[in-house]
């Protein structure tokens, strides 16, 4: 088995992961308000990311397959986090699509699939994943 990733510890509550393939890095900080410096992504902060970023490449492939565009789809993410244990409780992700006339076939994807990337099929069941979809 080929290694995906590779970490180390920086010190100060700062790691640094390096994908083994590209060679890229990514810095993640503890935030404020839990002792860090909050000056990069935090460790649930990537998850949060990750799960938009699933959506949308399996989306991506989704359009070639069905025949319509992404290009232009924007999103945002919110995450929450609870106490006692600390956790993300919530992933908020809204998707703005461009205005692309979008069929009701093409809607059903576009549904489907976000709500069954493997980032969210790999998320705790208790993660409540809220999605909004705003086509123009």
């Amino acid at each position: 088995m080929q290694i995906t990733i590779k970490s180390e510890y920086k010190g100060n509550l700062r790691t640094e992961a390096v994908h083994c393939k590209s060679g890229v890095r990514i810095i993640t900080d503890a935030p404020v308000d839990n002792k860090g410096k909050g000056e990069s992504f935090s460790p649930t902060d990537l998850v949060s990311a990750a799960l938009g970023s699933c959506m949308v490449t399996i989306l991506g492939i989704a359009s070639e397959t069905y025949g319509f565009s992404v290009d232009g789809l924007e999103w945002e993410t919110t995450k929450i986090m609870s106490e006692n244990p600390r956790r993300i409780s919530e992933i908020i992700i809204k998707l703005n699509f461009p205005d692309n006339n979008y069929s009701d076939k093409q809607k059903k994807v576009i549904k489907h699939i976000t709500q069954n990337c493997p980032v969210a099929l790999s998320l705790h069941p208790d993660l409540k994943q809220t999605i909004i979809i705003n086509f123009k």
